[in-house]
């Protein structure tokens, strides 16, 4: 074991002793290195916590993209940290090394991150973060300050400008109004390359009408700040909140005048009903939970999964989610499968309006699917690797997965395809999903290739599900994804009224699934028991639902389990589904903790992609593991006529009870 994973594991050991809160992350000593931070987010905006008091380490914003820097393709970018902060009591700045008793909690109940600490024997402090649920480009800071003695106190509330913007300039308006003031604090600037215009808008909000004076500063081009001192007296309470919002020219053509309107609309809410508001709504979301019985590190571990899922995306927004979600810059925000395979199953069950807008993106990029179908010598729409915000290839030049990584397309549509089996919405399969189904099968046939016998289709030079195979042909996961994809649109043309192609059919039937000696599932024609990435061939059992013969399950899981090596931690969520399909809950439980237990990261158990990693939160490996619990543990499916539920499931070992509330829109019918 390397010196970093020791340390991370005696870190994670720490972590688990204290952490049974069902609902409530701690960190008690935020300081101690290494520190991972938690991110509060609402689908459309992010911010991720630093270990130092008051701060943020990054603020995301979804959708915005610029190309500059990593593989010279688009990405997301730092952007303005509109809710920073500064306190000074009595001249003492509130840092790490000032204060005492300091300990951050994330509440995942309430999507609020809190902090709270002394200033020795002067005040104590305490703060709580959210980005609004209700607003998606709005976060709230809401501040209580306790005297201890006679104090001073001086805060500011700072706009920290990034130095990769551009073209930085800070405005200052002070509104006054009869119903109260707005202080209105603005930083406008140009993205990397200038291709995006930037706002940051931010209010304090002083309840109660005696507001202390506001005076403005700026330090160079990196900090914007709004600053006020007021005295208070030994017991005395004082509290105030700041409002701020981020925008993009991304997702509005006027982001100056749009995101300060968004900070005068949220002051004039004030605080009270912007938390009460926020609060609701997450009570709401939280109506779609997961409960167990009998492990209480596992019960805290899957709600930080679910949390985190229902942080990232959004209703009506018609955005994807990348593998990272907003929890910071990792694959540059781009979207994969991950968004199709192993995120998306798991929401759709729990909330389909939300996962709806996932597939909303790929339907809005189809002609774009299509222009790379045509680029590349098909028919159809090809998907790309790695998609942003205009659908076209995304991914660096270096990595053949953009150029032959062709199962995304088939993932794409057997995503659609879900969301109509979950919903049995017909209206929206032949009018919004039918033509991505359609052009996707189509794909299929102008990439498959007769053999010699003129009889039978191949799928060549192809980058498998297991990455570390490329230019491999008749890929098991490729071919399998493509008769799926291709049996879909036989079955949405006969819902949707359409006629299919004879072609999807007859390719469909004549792709192979190869098998060696043995009888085990083959990962391509030319494997030869080499070490693998992830689960390729064992997602033929599920997903696809290909392999259905639990003997070919075993034969397959017993082969290529071995040759894993550190692989991201969604494979190991699929053995533990297969296994708890199986029966077998030693083993169920066994792939479920090496899921993600070693892949947790301190002080708050956030995930990364592998063991040991250092690049949380990696949003697929906890939809691989919740997958696990809705569709293995609690044995529902999404089927072509509709979900179902196993009428015996197992449980992974140690678990007394374990209940999935699922939509309440969805219909659960028998099997």
């Amino acid at each position: 074991m390397t010196l970093f994973l020791f340390i991370m594991a005696l870190f994670c050991t720490s972590m688990h002793c204290v952490a049974q809160d069902a609902w409530t992350l701690t960190a008690s000593h935020p300081t101690a290195t290494p520190y991972f931070g938690e991110t509060v987010a609402n689908g459309q905006l992010g911010l991720v916590s630093s270990a130092q008091p008051l701060k943020n380490a990054d603020v995301v914003l979804a959708g915005a993209y610029d190309k500059f820097g990593r593989g010279n393709v688009s990405n997301f970018f730092s952007s303005v940290k509109m809710m920073d902060m500064e306190i000074d009591v009595d001249g003492i700045p509130a840092t790490a090394s000032n204060i005492e008793h300091y300990e951050q909690q994330l509440d995942m109940r309430q999507a609020f991150m809190g902090q709270h600490f002394d200033v020795p024997g002067k005040a104590h402090i305490g703060y709580r973060q959210c980005a609004l649920r209700q607003l998606p480009f709005n976060a709230l800071n809401i501040v209580e300050i306790e005297a201890m003695n006679d104090i001073t106190i001086t805060v500011r509330s700072i706009h920290q400008v990034p130095t990769t913007l551009r073209s930085v300039h800070f405005r200052y308006n002070k509104m006054t109004k009869r119903t109260g003031n707005i202080y209105l604090l603005s930083t406008d600037a140009k993205s990397p390359t200038g291709r995006l215009d930037v706002t940051a808008s931010s209010s304090l909000i002083f309840p109660g009408g005696h507001d202390p004076e506001v005076i403005h500063s700026s330090h160079d081009s990196t900090q914007n700040v709004a600053q006020f001192n007021i005295k208070l007296n030994k017991g005395q309470k004082f509290s105030f909140a700041i409002t701020g919002s981020l925008m993009t020219s991304a997702c509005h053509p006027d982001v100056q005048n749009e995101a300060d309107r968004l900070v005068i609309f949220a002051v004039k809410q004030g605080i009270e009903q912007l938390e009460s508001m926020h609060v609701k709504l997450w009570r709401d979301l939280w109506k779609s939970d997961i409960t167990i019985s009998g492990d209480n590190q596992a019960q805290q571990d899957v709600h930080s999964m679910l949390y985190h899922l229902y942080s990232f995306v959004r209703e009506r927004s018609r955005l994807s989610v990348s593998p990272m979600g907003l929890s910071g810059l990792g694959y540059n925000g781009h979207v994969f499968w991950d968004a199709d395979v192993w995120i998306f199953p798991a929401l759709v069950l729990l909330h389909p309006d939300m996962a709806r807008s996932m597939i909303d993106y790929r339907i809005d990029r189809i002609q774009a699917a299509m222009t790379n179908a045509w680029e590349h010598g098909y028919d159809g729409a090809m998907f790309p690797w790695e998609s942003s915000d205009t659908g076209m290839e995304e991914t660096p030049t270096w990595a053949l997965t953009g150029t032959f990584e062709h199962h995304i397309t088939g993932c794409v549509a057997h995503a659609a395809w879900q969301y109509y089996c979950v919903t049995r919405d017909t209206a929206w399969l032949t009018t919004q999903a039918w033509p991505l189904i359609k052009a996707t099968a189509n794909f299929w046939v102008s990439r498959a290739q007769t053999d010699a016998s003129g009889h039978g289709y191949h799928i060549n030079n192809v980058v498998c599900a297991d990455e570390y195979a490329a230019n491999v042909d008749d890929n098991a996961f490729t071919n399998a994804i493509a008769i799926t994809n291709l049996n879909i649109a036989c079955m949405a043309a006969h819902i949707a009224g359409k006629q299919p192609n004879p072609l999807w059919s007859e390719v469909a039937s004549g792709l192979p699934i190869l098998k060696n000696a043995q009888g085990v599932t083959l990962e391509h024609a030319s494997y030869a028991g080499e070490s693998i990435k992830q689960a390729d061939v064992n997602l033929l059992a599920y997903p696809l639902d290909i392999i259905a013969s639990q003997e070919q399950i075993l034969k397959d899981l017993n082969y290529y389990a071995p040759r894993i090596k550190n692989g991201p931690a969604m494979t190991e969520a699929i053995f533990a589904l297969l296994y708890a399909r199986m029966g077998n809950a030693q083993l169920a439980r066994r792939y479920f903790d090496q899921a993600y237990k070693a892949n947790q990261c301190p002080p708050f158990g956030v995930i990364a992609e592998c063991k040991g990693g250092t690049n949380p939160y990696f949003l697929t490996g906890a939809g691989g593991v919740l997958q696990a619990v809705i569709m293995g543990f609690s044995g529902y499916n999404i089927t072509s006529e509709g979900v179902t539920k196993a009428s015996v499931s197992t449980r992974p070992e140690g678990w007394t009870g374990l209940q999935v509330t699922l939509d309440p829109s969805i219909r659960v019918v028998s099997r």
